[in-house]
């Protein structure tokens, strides 16, 4: 069975979102001060093509303080694998462009994870 265009659509608009943190207008303040994004960090410090983004599409679970409602993109936090120096290595780079990369329980949980699953 194949898969609808409509979903096909609607996964490559979270996609999109998710990798554009907390938006484009952030990302530039951050490069004006010579401040790299957390992806870029994250492609920095593994080898080229290495880098497997785990939990891009993880939603905050947050209900209180008016964040119900609020988007907070891959909940501030990128987490995955990759190699440095051949070796297989976890890693994480929190997003200050979403919500200041504070951290909540499903940030929390995506760092946990990668320190944990073999």
């Amino acid at each position: 069975m194949p898969i609808s265009q409509q979903l096909l659509e609607d996964l490559r608009e979270r996609r999109k979102t998710a990798m554009a943190g907390g938006g484009q207008q952030k990302l530039d303040e951050r490069k004006a001060k010579g401040l790299m994004s957390a992806r870029e960090r994250l492609t920095q410090l593994f080898e080229p093509d290495t880098f497997q983004e785990s939990g891009l599409h993880a939603r905050h679970d947050c209900h209180d303080f008016g964040m119900a409602e609020k988007q907070l993109p891959a909940d501030a936090v990128v987490t995955g694998t990759g190699y440095v120096g051949g070796h297989a290595v976890a890693g994480f780079s929190q997003d200050f462009t979403v919500a200041g990369g504070t951290l909540g329980r499903i940030h929390a949980k995506k760092i946990c994870s990668i320190m944990t699953t073999p």
